[in-house]
């Protein structure tokens, strides 16, 4: 039997997993079942009514989350000379395009997010396996593919975040951190969650939005209740 820590005893007796809280409950309650030894993320696991098989249900997309998201989202810009100066000026992390074409090759992959140029795309078709499963190739439906790379970089700095459903029919995403007031996490979930909502798949059928959980790093889930205000 997987003996369980102390702290996260403590966290448990703040959740009461009985209850289905409201999101302004919820975002109060994360703060409270999480160690403050550590400004932890906190995620929304979103169960939705869909077939993600199915092209058309297959959700995805963007949300500039009002607040940030809390983290220091490392950027590359995949770009050509003409584009350098623009992508550093907008406060993108690494810049260029050949070396670290290369290096992406080798297996670097520390970024959180990559921009890129139109005309750029079709050298990265190649690195689609090393890319692809850690959700850093860039798509022209999240804007990480654009002539526009300054908008792009500062978009992304901002805290906008792109999502998609899995293969089990949940989207997950990191909408803050802990430290956050309870108000932030509220504005910053609420925003995500009416984005999916908008989505919603004309061909998805019955309950679309299934159930709704919120967690720190350190926490467990707590249950939201679906009708979201």
């Amino acid at each position: 039997m997987t003996k369980i820590s102390k702290k996260r005893k403590i966290a448990l007796t703040k959740i009461d997993n009985t209850k289905t809280y409201s999101l302004k409950e919820a975002s109060s309650v994360v703060k409270e079942a999480t160690d403050f030894n550590f400004d932890a993320s906190v995620d929304l696991a979103i169960r939705l009514g869909v077939d993600p098989k199915k092209a058309d249900q297959n959700v995805r997309g963007v949300v500039t989350l009002p607040n940030g998201t809390g983290k220091d989202v490392k950027v590359l810009a995949l770009v050509t000379p003409d584009k350098e100066k623009e992508a550093t000026e907008a406060g993108a992390d690494y810049v260029g395009l050949d070396e670290y074409l290369q290096k992406i090759k080798d297996g670097w992959t520390n970024v959180d997010v990559i921009v890129t140029m139109p005309s750029v795309m079709g050298k990265l078709g190649p690195l689609g396996k090393v890319l692809g499963p850690r959700g850093l190739m860039p798509n022209p439906k999240t804007g990480t593919v654009t002539m526009d790379i300054s908008k792009a970089v500062s978009e992304v700095k901002a805290g906008k975040i792109d999502f998609r459903v899995d293969k089990t029919g949940i989207i997950h995403a990191s909408i803050g951190k802990v430290s956050f007031d309870a108000d932030k996490i509220y504005e910053n979930s609420l925003e995500l969650i009416e984005n999916i909502i908008k989505l919603k798949p004309n061909s998805s059928k019955g309950v679309y939005l299934k159930s709704i959980s919120m967690s720190s790093t350190m926490s467990p889930g707590i249950n939201i209740d679906t009708n979201v205000s």
